[in-house]
Parts: C-alpha cells; structure tokens; sequence
C-alpha cells in the first residue's frame, strides 16, 4: 500500500507537469511561426503556403482547438517526437537536447559533487573543532554563498579570463581548432573551458553544504552512541568519522540525492555568463525565441530527473526507516 500510494503520487504529479508543460509555453506573447518566418524572410522571398507548413511542423496549428493540440502533444510524446525546434531550425528538439544535456551534466554533475564532500568535509571537521578557531574561520568562508551569482560569475571571467588570460573567455571548447570526440585535444579543451564555470558553481554552493553538516555534526556529538564511544577510549579520528560524521552525514546525503534532480536543469547564470552549451543556455534560447517544442523538451527532461530522483529519495527513506511508511 505504501508503493502504490508514493507510485500515484507521482504519477499524478507527472500528468500535471505535462499539462503545464503543455500550456504554458502557449500562455506566452508571440508565436514560434512568425518567429521562424521573419529568420526566413531574411533569406529570401517566402513562398505561398510557408505559414501553413510551418504551423503544422511545429504543432502550432492555430485553427486547431486547444484540447486537439493536447492530445496531439501527448501522442507525439508517447512515439518519442517532441517536434522541430525554431531555434535550431530545422534540428529536431531530441537532437538539440541530446547534444546539451552531456555538457550539463558533466559540468553542473561534477561541480556539485565536488562541492557536496568539499562541504561535508569541511563542515564535519568544523563540528568537531566546535568552539575552536577553526570552527571560527571554516564556517565564515559560507559568506561567499550570499554573493550574487552572476556577480561572482563576471568577477572571476574579468579577473582570471580577461585580465589574466588563465582560462578561455566563453564556450564548451575550442571550435577553431577542435572537434567534438573521445580525442585528448577535445578532453583537455573541454576541461580548460569548464573550468572557470565549475569554480563558479562550487563557491557558491559549498557553503550550504558546509553549514549543514555542521550544524548536524554538533548535535550529533551530544548524542549517546558518541559520548560512549569516546569513554572507550577509541580514536578520536574513529569517532568523528565512524560515529559522528557517518550518522550527520544522513541529511545531507538525502539533500545531496535531490538536488541530482536539479543538475539535468543545468545553471542557467552561469551557462549565460560563459555561454556554454548546456541545456541551461538551450533553455534560455527557447524562451527568447518562443520555441514551444524545445522548451516543453527540456521542462520534461527537467520534470522527469527530479520526480525520478524525489522518488528514490522516497523509497530509501522508506526502506531504512519504516516510521515513514507508517506516517504515510
């Protein structure tokens, strides 16, 4: 009974997102055919028949009622055809988002990864050096958590792209004399222009994580299990990691387990600011340019990695602890 009311859930939760999914995109000004016509028309003179075409290519029939356009929505997205995107004309939106979505998830995955056991470590060690001097500095370096994000962002392209000429200045990697492939030219081009990018998304996040884990170390540090592990004379190394930091840790393993959902929507700041070929750039690009196909694409890969990731989050609480099965 417990699965099948988290699976309902769920499920009821997904039909909804593919309703706004669906709706919202038509809520906004403009409309991707007229869009598409006026890049045409810079091309040439545009044939008889070009709007009706294009309409039907790109699901934006306008004599079609709203309910036929659904369902047709739903049809194409049960075969796997999420249409053609106006921004990257004539490219299918499964291109598009294929060829974004490993630059993101390299990209925002690992910074946030690292980030993650940047911050516990450091958070864990602060705890445990409580109302030491390093339980003083360790937590103010989260400080830079409250600096804006795209300000942060341009500081480090001025200082170590333009002034220093450390990093590349925008891009995944060098078009000029690269091409994409499993070559070390491309790895290695790739990794010098992410790397400004990761930084960014590392210092801004680390702090969280830091003083979180603090805050739990501390009070699991009161705890029992703890006080008596150290009366037995074991470690202090053994206590902190195997006592202490292993139970605090719990929390920010579940936040770490949901926030895996948010890295397929990639940072959209950070991707602009460096124009990176993410799907947070992609994104952008859709809205700008009313893209109905593309923007229902990637809200759907975004909505379907974050209910998938609440969901295994969900069930392993479930499973470890039984209380939550009954609670709910």
């Amino acid at each position: 009974m417990y699965l099948f009311r988290k699976f309902g859930f769920y499920f009821a939760a997904f039909w909804a997102a593919l309703t706004l999914n669906f709706l919202i995109p038509r809520m906004l000004p403009g409309n991707p055919v007229d869009i598409l016509i006026g890049k045409l028309a810079q091309q040439g003179p545009i044939a008889p028949g070009t709007r009706d075409s294009l309409e039907m290519l790109l699901g934006a029939d306008s004599s079609e009622s709203l309910w036929s356009q659904y369902i047709g929505y739903l049809g194409g997205l049960a075969s796997g055809d999420f249409g053609t995107s106006v921004t990257y004309f004539p490219a299918p939106v499964t291109e598009v988002i294929g060829q974004a979505i490993p630059w993101t998830l390299i990209l925002v995955g690992a910074s946030t990864l690292l980030a993650f056991l940047l911050g516990v470590s450091l958070g864990a060690f602060a705890g445990w050096k409580r109302g030491t001097w390093i339980d003083s500095v360790i937590p103010a370096t989260a400080l830079l958590q409250s600096v804006p994000y795209f300000w942060l962002a341009l500081v480090l392209v001025y200082v170590f792209a333009l002034n220093l000429g450390w990093f590349p200045l925008s891009g995944g990697y060098d078009v000029n004399s690269v091409s994409p492939g499993m070559s070390w030219e491309f790895i290695s081009s790739a990794i010098s222009y992410g790397t400004l990018p990761a930084i960014t998304i590392v210092v801004s996040s680390v702090g969280g994580w830091l003083l979180g884990m603090r805050n739990m170390m501390v009070s699991t540090l009161s705890d029992d299990y703890v006080v008596t592990a150290e009366a037995k004379g074991l470690s202090p190394i053994r206590v902190m990691i195997a006592y202490a930091a292993r139970n605090a840790a719990l929390p920010s393993i579940a936040g770490f387990a949901i926030s895996l959902g948010f890295i397929v929507a990639g940072s959209i700041i950070t991707e602009q600011v460096f124009s990176y070929p993410g799907i947070g750039n992609a994104m952008l690009l859709a809205v700008s340019n009313n893209d109905y196909a593309l923007m229902q694409g990637l809200f759907l890969v975004i909505t379907i990695a974050v209910l998938v990731s609440n969901l295994l989050v969900d069930l392993f609480y479930g499973l470890i602890d039984p209380r939550t099965r009954t609670r709910n």
